[in-house]
């Protein structure tokens, strides 16, 4: 037993055990007593024909996992499939089996299979399992996943959570009517995470469907879709014309970003003028979901030049980087961020049309052209790519801000389900520590009127 735990004051009614401070009713058990903890099988060769990309019954793999969203239990599907000849050299599972991530980025990671399928070698399993309630036993795991990766990350090898390990694991165990009680109720909370998660996905969809749309003219805002004059004073629908994007508006026109605006290089820094405080230095880290974040933030002790200083309504944009996805992504500079610096893997785009051209930069139109223009090697854009990009932009001022407003109000909707979104796993965070530790009792302990 861990000798900290020793010096702890225990509550009356409880006790300390190998897994902590628990109720004095529940027990400690390790899986390997629950039932027989087995290893899954990959045919080998990897990649052989004979054994993949078959369909004779789903392939689990590590892979697999990451793909899952941490509040659903249940894993309900798959990527591929084995041949009947592979899932003879592999491990058949079926529904409701426990099954355990024991290498990779999700090592530790717990699941219930829904479906009957192979699992590769990176996968372990709770079969013939005699007593306890998965749904919980799978919460209290999966709250474990950090201490099992540091547990085995030594050296420098694929970390691995071999059975032997898996085995010894200890878990809290309650009464069966308590853990069903408590899975259930951080299920719901699992329940309630997924709906934010959809409805999320669906308002980012819309966006998408809308910025195509509005930004292309394609879909026209009623206030400025139709013209009146003496001769139609009903108003007469504007019609379209021909332009190097394909058809725009009649009272809209191509322009280059070089001819709106310009695009400013960012700061050169050494490690020598990296500070604890001082000025923050804006990078690919800060930006986030087309929002700014500081979550992960450098600054520099050292004189800037003025052209390095970003202003509100400047598009911060990476222009730079390792990972070609993240090329062209890019975040609205607000009057909070104003005086920060920007490093030399970014750029600004400064123009008197920022709320409207920040739209194109996130759609398709602007996106494609920096694919075209990186070619198939370098991941990086110039002033000069930059300056040659092509925008549709409405004449009209107001039409502009109309639809920048329009993409603005949904990005709003979307941040405030992200912050319901977040609350509500760290109420869920609370939640497992409370229940999962007995300090919150779902049910009346034995003897309790």
């Amino acid at each position: 037993m861990d000798s900290s735990l020793q010096s702890l004051d225990i509550p009356l009614g409880y006790k300390l055990t190998e897994v902590g401070v628990i109720p004095q009713e529940w027990e400690s058990k390790l899986l390997g007593d629950l039932g027989d903890v087995v290893r899954g099988g990959s045919p080998r060769p990897a990649g052989d024909n004979r054994f993949f990309n078959g369909s004779f019954i789903p392939w689990l793999t590590v892979a697999s996992l990451t793909n899952i969203p941490e509040s659903k239990l249940y894993v309900t599907e798959t990527s591929s499939c084995l041949t009947e000849l592979g899932s003879k050299q592999s491990r058949t599972l079926a529904p409701e089996t426990l099954i355990i991530s024991n290498s990779g980025a999700t090592l530790g990671v717990a699941k219930i299979l829904g479906i009957k399928c192979c699992a590769n070698d990176g996968i372990a399993a709770i079969i013939n399992q005699k007593c306890g309630h998965k749904p919980f036993l799978v919460h209290y795991l999966n709250t474990k996943t950090k201490e099992l990766h540091d547990t085995v990350a030594t050296g420098n090898g694929q970390p691995n959570l071999n059975t032997a390990l898996i085995k010894n694991i200890r878990v809290p165990f309650p009464a069966l009517e308590e853990q069903t009680a408590i899975a259930n109720a951080l299920s719901d909370v699992d329940a309630l995470i997924q709906e934010l998660e959809k409805l999320i996905a669906k308002k980012q969809a819309i966006k998408t469907a809308t910025m195509q749309q509005l930004l292309t003219g394609r879909t026209r805002l009623p206030a400025f879709a139709y013209e009146k004059s003496a001769h139609h004073p009903d108003g007469r629908k504007k019609g379209y014309k021909p332009s190097e994007l394909g058809e725009i508006p009649e009272d809209w026109e191509v322009v280059r970003l070089g001819d709106v605006g310009e695009t400013i290089i960012g700061l050169t820094y050494s490690p020598n003028d990296v500070a604890e405080y001082g000025t923050l230095v804006l990078r690919s880290s800060n930006v986030q979901q087309g929002k700014l974040a500081y979550s992960d933030c450098v600054y520099v002790n050292m004189s800037l030049p003025d052209r390095v200083i970003v202003r509100e309504g400047d598009i911060l944009v990476c222009v730079r980087n390792g990972s070609r996805q993240l090329i062209g992504k890019c975040a609205l500079i607000d009057k909070k961020a104003e005086g920060h610096a920007f490093g030399a893997f970014m750029s600004i785009y400064r123009t008197k049309y920022s709320k409207f051209v920040f739209y194109q930069f996130q759609s398709d139109l602007i996106q494609s052209q920096i694919n075209e223009m990186m070619g198939a090697t370098i991941n990086q854009i110039t002033n000069k790519d930059m300056a040659s990009f092509l925008i549709g932009l409405p004449c009209d001022a107001k039409e502009q801000t109309a639809i920048a407003q329009i993409c603005s109000d949904i990005d709003e909707e979307i941040q405030a389900l992200e912050m319901r979104l977040n609350k509500t796993r760290q109420i869920k965070q609370g939640m497992m520590q409370e229940l999962l530790t007995g300090k919150t009792r779902l049910v009346k302990p034995a003897g309790v009127a």
